[in-house]
């Protein structure tokens, strides 16, 4: 099964990892919902000792953002070490550091003990200043690499120019010893050494409720429970939160284009600049396609907006193609476009630990900041370490309760966002009628005081929906790209057909019968 619309080169050309729907009630130390990067880890360190760990996902494993991911693996934090340090002080920005570290050194033995193919290598990273051709470079630089080495990587250092001769980039910091995998090769080798180990596997599940406790379990749509000593709800954003933790995040789409280039082309190495929006670039190799052996692919990702807010992906994966080939003008063809979803916290740091207002056996993980990679590996590191009750230096680093007096003023601006999306309740629709609609297309009716969300499929029929989001109701808007509908307040995304697909929401959009004017034609 192939899962996405516009595949990622890693669904495209990488392994299918199915699980089996969950069918009767079981019982388990620990239950993981969510089988991405985050939970696979965390099932597969708890499993290595002996707990008996149940996984359960509303897809299969590696479907959800693990899979949308560029995969880089990297120490140099995207907020920036002089943020941090502003943020979380100079002790936090050395663990930050520590953390993200070990998490590449985790994966990296991780591979070596398990024997995993997956394209696992240590590359440098580069940190783009400002091009000359764009304006003065600034001082960015400069405070980062004071930063970073304060932060105790004392190995990075600033260069006159980033190994990309085509193109003059002006100053860079180089940060060596990255990394760089294949995501979905990677947790097909974490399932067969969780199952190995005794874990249990379910996908094809919906999980509708998490509750805590000693008699604590999780709840699937089908009424069925699995029953647990602890519980780590690790589905990119918790989908057993409803208010606690996504007043504190914001969802953006991001977006990846994934460009042909001849074989030793481009120096292997990880890219990312400091432009607004920012863009982040990674070689892979080709996969599956033997005859185009002197190929490879350059990933080049950004362009991000606010999830819901903007429709208009054409034009961000254009001005991604114009980017690159700017730099990389070896560039032949663009066979691949995607786009993912990343959660940035207010802080610049994911929430790993126990979950807020909750019972003490409730864990979550979320928030990847676009590390999630390294951000998934450390949660699996630290709610393991947790659960089984070993000390962790990161524990206060990462609490979900944590609040950052540095991050106040982004609490605020984030949820005034939230609120303004309120007012969609009074604004007309995109479109005065259903007949406006194209094949394979969405838009918000106004229906008298109700907003519906209408697709109509490619034979034509029109599928109504409750335009109300049943998580925080919000209005979702319609995404032409992936045909979805999302939520513009904190991230959900249903199919065209209503299903959900990501969380917070738990349910699907409510089913709305057609306007009256469309179910009796003759009484226009």
């Amino acid at each position: 099964m192939k899962y996405a619309l516009n595949p990622s080169v890693w669904e495209a050309e990488g392994p299918v990892i199915d699980a089996e729907p969950f069918t009767r009630p079981i019982e388990a130390d620990v239950c993981v919902v969510g089988s991405g990067i985050a939970g696979m880890t965390t099932a597969y360190l708890l499993a290595r000792q002996g707990c008996s760990v149940v996984v359960v996902d509303a897809g299969t494993p590696g479907s959800g953002e693990t899979a949308h991911t560029t995969a880089h693996l990297s120490n140099a934090i995207d907020a920036r070490y002089c943020e941090m340090a502003r943020i979380h002080g100079e002790a936090g920005a050395r663990l930050i550091a520590e953390s993200h570290t070990a998490a590449i050194d985790q994966i990296e033995s991780i591979v070596r003990t398990e024997r995993i193919s997956c394209d696992f290598r240590r590359v440098d990273g580069y940190l783009l200043g400002t091009p000359p051709s764009e304006g003065a470079p600034g001082d960015l630089l400069d405070r980062e690499l004071i930063a970073a080495h304060k932060a105790g990587l004392g190995t990075v250092d600033k260069l006159d120019q980033a190994p990309i001769p085509d193109f003059d980039t002006g100053p860079c910091l180089l940060f060596p010893r990255q990394a760089e995998f294949h995501p979905l090769l990677y947790l097909a080798g974490l399932k067969s050494a969780f199952l190995r180990d005794g874990g249990r596997l379910f996908g094809h599940t919906q999980v509708t409720g998490v509750t805590g406790g000693k008699e604590g379990y999780v709840k699937t749509a089908e009424g069925r429970m699995i029953r647990a000593g602890h519980f780590v709800v690790a589905t990119n954003t918790p989908v057993n939160d409803r208010f606690a933790i996504h007043t504190r995040q914001t969802p953006y789409r991001t977006y990846v284009i994934a460009a042909q280039v001849p074989k030793g082309s481009v120096h292997r190495a990880l890219y990312w600049d400091t432009l607004d929006p920012y863009h982040y670039v990674r070689l892979v190799e080709r996969l599956e396609r033997v005859e185009e052996e002197n190929i490879e692919l350059l990933l080049v990702g950004g362009e991000d907006h606010k999830t819901g807010q903007a429709d208009d992906a054409p034009l961000r994966f254009a001005r991604l193609e114009r980017w690159a080939r700017e730099r990389f003008p070896m560039i032949l063809g663009v066979p691949y476009r995607w786009s993912g979803q990343t959660i940035d916290t207010v802080d610049g740091i994911a929430y790993i630990g126990r979950n807020p207002m909750d019972e003490d056996n409730v864990y979550i993980a979320t928030g990847d900041c676009g590390m999630g990679m390294t951000h998934g590996t450390i949660a699996g590191m630290l709610l393991s370490d947790l659960i089984l009750g070993h000390r962790n230096r990161w524990t206060d680093l990462y609490d979900p309760s944590r609040t950052r007096r540095g991050s106040l003023g982004e609490v605020a601006l984030h949820n005034l966002d939230v609120a303004s999306h309120y007012s969609d309740y009074v604004t007309p629709g995109d479109v005065a009628d259903e007949t406006d609609i194209p094949a394979n297309g969405g838009a918000i009716l106004r229906h008298g005081l109700r907003k519906l969300a209408v697709y109509r499929d490619a034979a034509g029929v029109c599928h109504r929906f409750s335009a109300v989001c049943p998580h925080m109701k919000c209005l979702v808007h319609w995404n032409s790209l992936e045909l979805t509908w999302d939520c513009p307040c904190h991230g959900s995304r249903f199919s065209a057909t209503g299903e959900v697909l990501n969380g917070p929401a738990t349910s699907n959009l409510e089913k709305a019968e057609a306007p009256a004017e469309h179910t009796h034609p003759t009484a226009r």
